[in-house]
C-alpha cells in the first residue's frame, strides 16, 4: 500500500491539473467565441472598405444600401446588372456590401463600359470554328477563374478549356479549341504567363488586357496576384518571351 504522504501528493498533483485544464478549456472556448464575434461585427466592415476604389472622373457613384442588389440598382439606373459587373470589375456580381462603391458612367452610355485608349491596336478576324465555353468549372478566386470569368463579362462566354488547364497550359489548350495564340496584345484577350515570367508562379498565370498602353504594355485585371488572392487587381506587363495573348 502507498504511504499516506504518497497518497497525499498523488491527489494533489491530479487535482492541480484537472483544475488547469478546466481553466484552459474555457479559455480556449471564450477565445473562439470571441474571434466568431469579431469576425460577424467587422467582416462586411473590411469587405466595404476593401471596395471603395474611387470611381473615374464624370462617373457617377452609387453608394450601396441595405436590401440592394446588382439588379435593382442596375434596373433604377437605365442599365443591366451584366454591365454594372463588367465595369466594376465585380468577382461575385451576387455579392456586393453595404456602402459599397457602384460606378456607372455618365449618362448617354447606360453603363456600357468606354473603349480602353489603345495605340496601334490589331485587327484581328474570328478564328472559324472557335470553341465557345458555357460555365465557369475553375476554384474561385484562383487566376484561372477571373481570367475565364472576366473573359465572359466582356465577351459573353467563358474558356471551354478545363482539363489539364494550370495557367502555364492555356495556350496549349487555346490551339487545340481553335483559339488564336498571338504575342500580339489585344484589348480583351487573356494574357497568358510562363512560369517565373514577370513574377508568375511555378503553375504560371493568366489575365485578362483590360487596355494597351502606348509603349506596347498591357494592363490586365487579375486575380491571385499579390497577398489579398481574391481581390482583383490591375498589374502592368510586357509582351515578349514567355507571354502569349489568347482570344476566340
Amino acid at each position: 500500500m502507498l504511504s499516506t504522504e504518497k497518497s497525499r501528493r498523488i491527489w494533489m498533483y491530479l487535482r492541480q491539473h484537472r483544475v488547469m485544464s478546466i481553466v484552459v478549456g474555457h479559455v480556449i472556448v471564450l477565445t473562439v467565441l470571441g474571434l466568431g464575434w469579431l469576425g460577424s461585427a467587422f467582416t462586411p466592415a473590411l469587405f466595404g472598405a476593401l471596395a471603395q476604389a474611387p470611381c473615374a472622373q464624370g462617373d457617377q457613384t452609387y453608394v450601396v444600401r441595405s436590401g440592394d442588389t446588382l439588379g435593382s440598382i442596375a434596373a433604377s439606373h437605365g442599365t443591366t446588372w451584366q454591365k454594372l459587373s463588367s465595369y466594376n470589375h465585380l468577382a461575385n456580381p451576387n455579392m456586393i456590401f453595404v456602402s459599397q462603391h457602384i460606378c456607372m458612367q455618365n449618362s448617354g452610355t447606360n453603363g456600357i463600359a468606354k473603349a480602353a485608349p489603345v495605340s496601334n491596336r490589331p485587327v484581328q478576324l474570328p478564328v472559324v470554328g472557335a470553341i465557345h465555353g458555357k460555365g465557369n468549372p475553375f476554384p474561385y478566386g484562383v487566376c484561372t477563374w477571373w481570367a475565364s470569368q472576366r473573359y465572359f463579362q466582356v465577351h459573353g462566354f467563358f474558356v471551354p478549356w478545363s482539363m489539364n488547364a494550370n495557367a502555364w497550359q492555356w495556350q496549349d489548350r487555346a490551339r487545340e479549341f481553335h483559339w488564336h495564340v498571338s504575342a500580339t496584345p489585344v484589348v480583351g484577350s487573356i494574357i497568358n504567363l510562363q512560369p517565373g515570367v514577370q513574377g508568375a508562379s511555378g503553375l504560371g498565370h493568366v489575365a485578362l488586357v483590360e487596355s494597351v498602353k502606348s509603349n506596347g504594355h498591357v494592363i490586365a485585371s487579375n486575380m491571385n496576384w499579390g497577398p489579398n488572392y481574391t481581390q482583383v487587381t490591375n498589374v502592368e506587363f510586357a509582351p515578349g518571351p514567355g507571354v502569349s495573348f489568347l482570344f476566340a
